[in-house]
């Protein structure tokens, strides 16, 4: 082998030795016979290595240094440095100082923020015994100034930051602010002396730290924490925790800022922040402590695997609140409100000046929200059929009374002009206020809100609903209702106006409700407002309509509420349930937003309940219908209701009927029994319907039914069997339908006022004179009934064509002898002009005639 190969790369003869020891040893025991050919080469390679081992040398050449000897020697000259950790960790904070002072020159804010952050990393390892490194402060001071100094610049040009470079000097604002209030001193001593403060105290030993276990819990003498005597909290590097009056505000900021980050242990917050509460000494510093435990207690919610608040966590945040809402009445001259500047210095609280009020950040309103919106989404989730779900409803009296005294309060807020309180603040009380009792009965009401005002002092009350106006229910949501009217817009406004509505036509108000309902013109904009607000409206829409059902107003009835039962989808238009199909186009996120607007079961509509009022209102209107059209073929068909004639075709079609099971087959039969003239069978299988037991007064409306099947069954009757009579006494008709001879004439006289019934009624007589008009064959009434359905269908196909050739109506108009597809002119049937027939042909549409029947039924 030549010499050139044996002096190749080492890794290449150690990946090769590598690979030969991995595949077996067969190749390696050959390897001495390979050997033996080549000896040439390795008798070559052995005399190299003798040489290079200097034992070929001889006489001078034995003394004299090589190229080799000489690296050797320098290798052996070079010195190693070893550098501490401390001086690497320095070293590296030195870079990131450099490459912050290359992007200020440039002016790149966004990599300032980035390496400002690493650098706060770095200098926590470096620093030692809490001594922070001289070009550390430097760094900060001089940043500060640089931003202050770009600040000021930025106000005075004309030429606009970019948009990262202004996201990262408004990053720096928070981060130089906050980072610079815990090392103010040493700032100012460097900017009193910067060369004698650098030069100063430079090399500083610091005695080694001999480093032990970090403890758990630490036994000390005099420290009384908790329950357990003689033990204190450790944190980290082994610092025991004490919790002081003065260290609250610390802790409290330490918290804070720690909010939203990854790996935060919220409930070690929670009751780090129960402890504190515990030794809070002034009002300032309970007020801090609620308002930042009760924000934490809705954190942990995210932080679980369960969507709603734990019931346990849900009563502490509302006792928590309750004692906040009772200290800030306690002490008036402290007042939480959202456009507070937070204070900056966690050494001192603050002190304001005489006269005036101390205004600390927060929310009451949002707090009061998310306390009721957890609820609701706990109610959402539990079983609503189970004990638990009956105990969790029970806490709403609680948050109805806490929604109460936060309504107060914003109202004392905003008695003080110099606070400027927002109105939207009261409005958003007053809405959560109207949401909690629109829906309920107003003995149930009265019950709430008189528990309401007993928890709250004397002392307190409502310059919108004073405590002594509180007991007419009807007249608190008008007055709530009122003010939202006057002051709130929009969203809030809208749903005001249905939820008033909604009370009223509960509570059996109707013309009233339906009134408003009209004049509020909603049905028109619904669709501009939420899904929300679109809910509530279809809500409201059913309760006019089970109202109108309960004012025996049964045409009133069925037409509003077809709009809802008519579609099918009543689950999904209220948000009583999610109806999820096999061919769906729904997305996970959907179907998770449309589970979280669902409804508690105990604000539900019985569907049955609503299901039944529909079909029944339908019966009542359709009976008579199917009876008039079928007697009178002149008279134009019209549905009232598809979904019910789509139920009684699918019912007639059954071979075999056997007794009702449900409200269908109940509506169904006696819908057959009151069209063959039975209507006291037909009122048995309606009253018998279980479900009106759920109604008030379920034998008022018994009867009402009964009475309503007595009038539509005589209409009914006279339809089908008006063209077998000359003349008909009303007496005869009044013991067929047990009716006064006084109601039979009048509803008699209702028919041929409207013109539904060709007859004239004898008074002298008492008697119904029949009118004969021009009697049809059985052919004749089916040519009609075809050229009605090729009527339709020639509307229908001009429909289409317009539709598809929009804006081109004369695409097909066939012109002189050239036809309509490419001209065969000499034959009239296909492309000339067809003038035997005597039909003109505008232009636009098919103008089909309807070929030789249609000629004939014309003729």
């Amino acid at each position: 082998m030549s010499r050139f190969f044996t002096q190749g790369d080492s890794s290449s003869e150690s990946s090769s030795g590598d690979e030969e020891s991995l595949y077996g040893g067969d190749d390696i025991e050959d390897k001495p016979s390979e050997g033996s050919d080549d000896g040439s080469d390795s008798g070559d390679t052995d005399e190299e290595t003798s040489s290079s081992d200097g034992g070929d040398r001889t006489g001078v050449n034995k003394f004299l240094r090589d190229q080799e000897s000489s690296e050797e020697s320098e290798d052996e000259e070079k010195v190693t440095i070893v550098r501490s950790a401390k001086d690497k960790r320095l070293e590296e904070l030195e870079g990131v100082v450099k490459l912050i002072d290359n992007a200020k020159k440039i002016g790149d804010w966004s990599s300032i923020s980035t390496e400002f952050d690493k650098l706060n990393r770095q200098v926590t390892k470096v620093a030692v015994q809490e001594k922070l490194p001289k070009i550390y402060i430097k760094t900060i001071a001089e940043l500060e100034d640089f931003m202050n100094d770009t600040i000021a610049m930025q106000k005075v040009s004309t030429k606009k930051m970019n948009a990262t470079n202004a996201r990262g000097l408004n990053a720096m604002k928070q981060k130089i602010k906050r980072n610079n209030r815990d090392n103010v001193t040493e700032i100012e001593k460097y900017r009193a002396d910067k060369d004698e403060y650098m030069m100063s105290d430079e090399d500083e030993e610091v005695q080694p730290v001999e480093k032990t276990k970090k403890p758990k819990a630490v036994y000390t003498d005099g420290i009384d924490v908790g329950d357990d005597e003689g033990f204190a909290t450790v944190g980290r590097g082994g610092k025991t925790l004490q919790y002081t009056p003065e260290s609250i505000l610390k802790h409290l900021r330490t918290i804070i800022e720690s909010r939203g980050k990854k790996n935060t242990d919220r409930a070690e917050q929670i009751r780090i922040m129960e402890k504190l509460l515990e030794v809070a000494t002034t009002p300032y510093q309970t007020i801090r402590v609620l308002l930042t435990i009760i924000s934490t207690r809705f954190d942990l919610t995210t932080s679980t695997s369960s969507n709603y608040m734990s019931q346990e966590q849900w009563k502490m945040a509302e006792h928590e609140y309750s004692k906040l809402l009772e200290m800030l009445e306690d002490n008036r001259t402290m007042v939480v409100v959202e456009n507070a500047e937070e204070w900056e210095d966690d050494e001192k609280p603050p002190q304001p000046a005489a006269g005036e009020m101390l205004k600390i950040p927060g929310s009451i309103v949002s707090i009061a929200e998310r306390l009721d919106d957890e609820l609701t989404r706990s109610l959402q989730h539990i079983d609503p059929h189970t004990a638990e779900y009956i105990e969790r409803l029970s806490d709403e009296q609680a948050l109805y009374s806490n929604i109460l005294r936060g309504l107060l309060y914003i109202e004392d807020l905003q008695k003080n002009e110099k606070l400027e309180t927002p109105q939207d603040s009261a409005n958003r009380m007053v809405m959560r206020r109207i949401e909690h009792i629109y829906f309920k009965p107003s003995q149930v009401v009265t019950i709430l809100e008189e528990t309401a005002w007993k928890a709250i002092p004397s002392e307190l009350d409502s310059k919108i609903t004073p405590r002594s106006g509180s007991k007419d229910v009807a007249t608190l949501v008008q007055v709530l209702s009122t003010y939202l009217f006057v002051h709130s817009a929009d969203i809030i406004r809208a749903r005001a106006y249905l939820c008033q509505v909604y009370y009223f036509a509960l509570h059996d108000q109707y013309y009233r409700a339906r009134d408003m309902l009209l004049m509020s013109h909603l049905q028109e904009t619904i669709s501009n407002f939420n899904i929300n607000t679109q809910i509530l409206f279809n809500r409201t829409l059913v309760q006019v309509g089970l109202c109108a059902f309960r004012a025996n107003l049964v045409y009133e009835s069925q037409n509003t509420l077809q709009e809802i039962c008519g579609s099918g989808r009543q689950k999904e238009l209220l948000a009583q349930g999610v109806m999820i199909q096999r061919y769906s186009q729904v997305t996970p996120e959907q179907e998770k937003l449309e589970r979280q607007r669902q409804l508690p079961f105990h604000m539900h509509i019985n569907l049955e309940l609503l299901e039944c009022v529909y079909l029944t209102c339908s019966m009542l209107l359709e009976v008579p219908l199917l009876a008039q059209t079928g007697s009178s073929p002149d008279v134009k068909k019209r549905q009232i209701s598809k979904t019910y004639r789509r139920l009684l075709e699918f019912h007639e079609r059954q071979v075999f009927t056997g007794p009702p099971e449900n409200t269908r087959d109940h509506v169904m039969q006696a819908s057959r029994a009151l069209a063959a003239g039975e209507w006291k069978k037909a009122a048995d299988l309606i009253n018998s319907i279980k479900i009106w037991e759920l109604m008030a007064d379920s034998d008022k409306i018994k009867k009402m039914l009964s009475e309503q099947i007595q009038e539509e069954g005589l209409r009914t009757y006279l339809f089908t069997y008006a063209p077998f009579y000359d003349t008909l006494a009303v007496d005869t008709l009044a013991s067929m339908f047990d009716l006064t001879e006084r109601k039979v004439a009048a509803i008699v006289s209702k028919m041929i006022a409207h013109e539904e019934l060709a007859a004239a009624l004898d008074q002298v007589n008492s008697a119904i004179i029949f009118r004969k008009g021009v009697e049809l064959s059985r052919l004749q009434s089916l040519a009609l009934t075809l050229s009605d359905k090729a009527s339709g269908l020639i509307e229908a196909n001009e429909r289409t064509l317009e539709q598809r050739t929009q804006g081109t109506a004369n695409a097909f108009e066939r012109q002189g002898a050239q036809g309509g597809r490419g001209g065969r002119g000499g034959r009239a049937g296909r492309g000339g002009q067809r003038t035997d027939r005597g039909v003109s042909r505008t232009r636009g549409g098919q103008q089909f005639g309807g070929g030789a029947l249609g000629g004939a039924i014309k003729a």
